[in-house]
Order: C-alpha cells, then structure tokens, then sequence
C-alpha cells in the first residue's frame, strides 16, 4: 500500500480531528476500571458501601462519553472516507478514457470494467477504509485508556497482560502478507477456472468433434489442480490467523487468573485485579480482536480492489504499449524505424512475417503456440481454424501487436510490430473484434474513427462497396447522430466494417467481426475487404464458406499448427478434416 501514507498525510487535519474526538473513548475506558477497583477497595471490601456506590455510579456516568465521542468521531470520518471514494471515481474514470483512446475496438470492455469500479469496487473500499478507520482507531485509544489504568492501578498487571497480548498481535500481522496473497491466487485460480470452464461449455461440440476432449480435460485438471491448492493454502493461513486471534483474545484473561495468587504477592488489590479483569473482558480484548478481525476481512478485501485499481492504470494507461514496452521494446510513445525483412532479395517484405513465436496464457500454463512461423503476402487472403478456445483470437492480438509474445518475433510489413503507439499501430493493421464498437456520435465520426481526415467522398466508397447506403440512409446519413443502442449486433459489425475499409491500414483482421451477418452479408463484406487495394485479410473464420474463400488456410490445433489450402489441408490435416466435417452437417 505505497500510496497510503501520501494520503493520510494529505488528510492529517482530518486526522487530528478524529483522534481529538477519539480521546474521550480513552478517557470513557480509563473511567470504567478506575471506579470499578476503587468501588471494591475504598467502598465495598473497606466497609463503606456509600462510596462503593458513589464510584459505580461515576462509573455508569462516564459511559455516557460514549454517546458524544461517536457523533465526533462519525462526523470527521467523512473527512477521510469520501476522498478516497471521490480519488477512485477519477481514477476508474481515467482509466477507462485512456483505454478507449487506446484501443478503441475494446472500449465497451473498459466500459463494463468502469462500471464496475464506479459502483462496486469503489464501494467496496469505502466501506472497508471506513471500517478500518474505526476499528484500529477504536483499538488505539482503548489500548491507551485500558493500558494507562492498569498502570494507574498496579504496574505488575502489564507483566502480566501485555505480553500475550502482544506475541498475538504479532503473529497476526505476520500473517497479513500471506494471508492476501493466498487470497489473490485463489482468487485468480477461481477466475481462470470459470473462464476456461465457460469456455469448455461452448467449445464442446468441436472438442468432441475434433477428438481433442483429453487434450482439454488435462488442461482443465491443471487448472483444477491450481485452485484446490489455493484453497488449502487460504485454509492454511487461515487457521494461523485463528490461533493468533486466540492467543492475544484469550491468553491474557487466562494468564491474569493464573497469576492472581503472584499478584497478591506483590500487593495488588482485589479492586486492582477486578479492574484488570475488567479492563480486559469488556474494552482490550473485544477492540482487539474486532479490528484483527476487520483487518483479516475488511483490509484484505481493501488491499485486493485497491490492487486492482493501480495494476489496471499501469496494464492500461497507454494501452497495448505499456505491454509493449515490458516486452522490451522502447517505450509506448516510440516510433521506431523499419525492420528490414529477412530476406530483402525476395521482392517486397511480407505483409505478416513471424518466427519462432511462443504465446500462453502465463508463467507456467501450457503454450497456446511454440514455435510458431507464419509468412503472410501482400495481398493474401488468410483464414484462421480451430477449436473454440485454441488460441484463435489471442493469436489474432499477438499479430495485431495487442498482446506480445512470450518469445519470437512478429513483423507487419517489415516492421516489429512491438514498440509502436497505437497510433502507429493503427496506421499499420485493423483487428474487428466480434461485438462491433460504435460511439454515440454522427455516423461520419464512427466510419472515420481510424482515418479522421477522410472525406466523405471516400467514406461513401466504402458505404458503396460494401452495400450500406440502405443502413446509412435509414439512420439520417452521414451526419446524422448514432443511438448505440438502436442498432443490432449485425448493424454495428457493418459499420465497424466500414470504417475498416475507411482505414488506410493494409492489413485487416476479422476476429469472427461478421458472426451476426448473413452469410451472403458475409460473403460480400470479407470480397468487399479483400478487394480494397493494397489490402491483406486474416479471417477468423466461424464458417466453412470463408475458409472456402481464402488462399490459404491456417489450422491451430493446440499441439502444431498446419497451414494450406482447402485441398491440402483435407488431405493432410485430420483436425481440419473434421472440422469441415462438423461445418458440413451443422450448416
């Protein structure tokens, strides 16, 4: 948490406030033990019952503090609470502008994310700020009236008390660190679970199809492997934290009724020890063991949304190039030269060239590809092929210099697809995501998102090649104002379609972008596409008929990769073989 004292520095006016409020909850528990022993030893035990009862009722009065002190206290709390509220919902807001700017095909995605973070996340952490401020401050001032007592009352008590009390506070806060990290990697091994879970439901049918069930379910099991040993180390840590609880909630009760015949030994009073006594069952160790409780609850929920919400600037404040730039190459904003094709003999570089390429999902999970080497011409059109879940779209961001490769290297057109703004990225490739991204503006802005110096002569071009004038004309023209959510999931890939062909990029990349269409819309927009000039196509393909329409087709099946045309890849490739089978009977 580098970030914590930066703020409560900036907030100390209302930090003083709240521990001059909080002062009275010290003064209220000093009170309570004080009159209690001295109710006993001068009153009761001493034969004087009328001052027995003048203290407990002093005693009885000062719990009356409580009532103040509490308005206090709540009243400066919003003095902390709201701006850490108020710093996330800029911070959410920031970071959901800066990955839009980015990378415009996933802006509904940071969308969802922001709203995410400016309902619940944000919540979630000002409740569990607020609950930490008052739990560890309750602790502080209690700690201070309860302590000063026991002094007051017989210094031997601490010997007795602090100790225990201390070795289980400690032991508490070492378990802290661990604790949230168990809690992070279950929570990670749960998410990865779901989404390779949900993702084996989908792909069911081309699993068993292709013959690849067990490949998938050793898969699963690794997965399934991770998340039981998360949880038994979340149990691991979470027993620690229980014996922690009970050494510095119980030990001290039990260690002063142990030592009550030493105590009588050094002189200590029995209004002494009943003041102790009280001390600790009804201030110390309640306030005690409530904030080791909040802080195993309520802190480690903080830490984890928190993390969250820093980890999320620094993945996505320059999008794709701050990945770019842990990968090794210069840094987000850098431009860097040409690199020159392997083999500039042959004529112009290819439009896609890759070698020895290694993707997966992280340290330690099995490779997506290895070893992958992929040559793409000028002008090609390219179908990509396989199981759902294989790696299709991921291979489609490595391409597109979205998402870097774990080893290899990846050029468009002669150049290292890693080190480039996303400007530049833009100017070099288009990667259509499947849900069709358009913004509440004129239809002028969203066809020309990727070229906002084209003219609507050339925006009507590619209106007309690609058969929208019919949309266009039914939503007011070119500038006419775009209602998101008037359009269907086929009309905003049509538009996304034609700010592709608006584009000046050279190489475009379908990632299942015309799933919502027709197959004749499809058969046009992928011919439309690919006959735009100067225009290379890689098609995710999700039918038959554009594996069928492109020159060559690439197959991922998880273990190799086989690339080819139609013919040579139903004689060569079994997997491709089945899939054209499956295509075959379900269309």
């Amino acid at each position: 948490m580098p970030h914590a004292f930066p703020f409560l520095g900036r907030h100390r006016g209302a930090l003083l406030r709240l521990g001059a409020w909080s002062l009275l909850e010290s003064a209220q528990t000093f009170l309570v033990g004080i009159c209690l022993a001295r109710a006993l030893d001068q009153g009761f035990l001493a034969g004087r019952p009328a001052s027995g009862l003048v203290w407990l009722v002093v005693a009885a009065g000062s719990v009356l503090l409580a009532g103040p002190a509490l308005r206090g206290v709540f009243g400066q709390l919003s003095g902390l609470v709201e701006p850490l509220r108020d710093g996330l919902v800029r911070r959410a807001v920031g970071q959901a502008l800066n990955r839009a700017v980015a990378d415009p095909a996933r802006a509904a995605e940071a969308q969802r994310a922001a709203v995410s973070r400016l309902t619940q996340q944000t919540e979630i952490a000002r409740d569990s700020f607020a609950g930490l401020v008052l739990t560890v401050r309750s602790f502080l001032f209690t700690a201070v009236g309860a302590l000063a007592g026991m002094l007051t009352l017989a210094p031997q008590l601490l010997l007795v008390v602090v100790p225990p009390m201390l070795l289980g506070l400690v032991l508490f806060l070492l378990t802290l660190v661990p604790m949230a990290a168990a809690q992070r990697r279950f929570l990670d091994a749960d998410e990865e679970f779901t989404d390779r879970a949900g993702a084996l439901r989908e792909g069911l049918r081309d699993l068993v199809a292709c013959g690849t069930t067990d490949a998938a379910a050793d898969g699963a099991r690794e997965l399934i492997d991770e998340a039981a040993a998360s949880t038994r180390s979340l149990a691991r840590w979470t027993a620690a934290r229980t014996l922690a609880l009970g050494v510095a909630g119980q030990l001290p009760v039990v260690l002063l009724l142990v030592a009550t015949p030493w105590l009588r030994d050094q002189g200590v009073t029995t209004g002494a020890l009943m003041g102790a006594l009280a001390y600790l069952v009804q201030s110390l160790l309640p306030a005690l063991q409530t904030m080791m409780t909040a802080l195993g609850a309520a802190g480690s929920r903080l830490v984890v949304v928190l993390d969250r919400f820093v980890s999320s600037e620094a993945d996505g404040a320059d999008g794709g190039g701050a990945r770019v730039a842990q990968a090794g190459g210069p840094g987000p904003c850098a431009d860097p030269d040409p690199v020159p094709d392997p083999d500039p003999g042959r004529g112009p570089a290819p439009a896609v060239w890759c070698r020895g390429v290694r993707v997966s999902y992280g340290a330690g999970t099995r490779p997506l590809v290895e070893g992958f080497g992929l040559t793409v011409g000028e002008g090609e059109r390219v179908a990509v092929v396989g199981p759902s879940g294989i790696g299709k779209s991921t291979l489609a961001h490595v391409l597109a210099g979205m998402h870097p490769p774990d080893e290899g290297a990846v050029r468009l057109a002669g150049r290292a697809v890693v080190g480039h703004s996303p400007q530049a990225l833009a100017r070099m490739r288009v990667l259509l995501p499947q849900q069709g991204y358009v913004f509440a503006g004129s239809v002028r802005e969203n066809l020309a998102q990727l070229d906002p110096g084209a003219g609507d002569d050339r925006i009507t071009r590619a209106v007309t090649a690609l058969r929208l004038g019919p949309l266009v004309d039914r939503l007011g023209g070119l500038g006419a104002d775009v209602d998101p959510g008037a359009l269907s999931a086929g009309e905003r890939q049509a538009l996304c379609l034609v700010r592709a062909y608006v584009s000046p990029a050279p190489l475009l990349i379908l990632d299942e972008s015309t799933c919502h269409l027709d197959p004749a819309a499809e058969e046009h927009a992928e011919k439309a596409l690919a006959n735009r000039p100067g225009t290379t196509l890689i098609v995710i393909a999700h039918r038959l008929s554009s594996a069928l329409r492109a020159d060559r087709i690439l197959v991922l099946d998880g273990a190799g990769t086989a690339f080819g045309t139609h013919e040579s890849l139903l004689r060569d490739s079994p997997l491709y073989r089945d899939l054209a089978g499956h295509w075959n009977s379900s269309g």
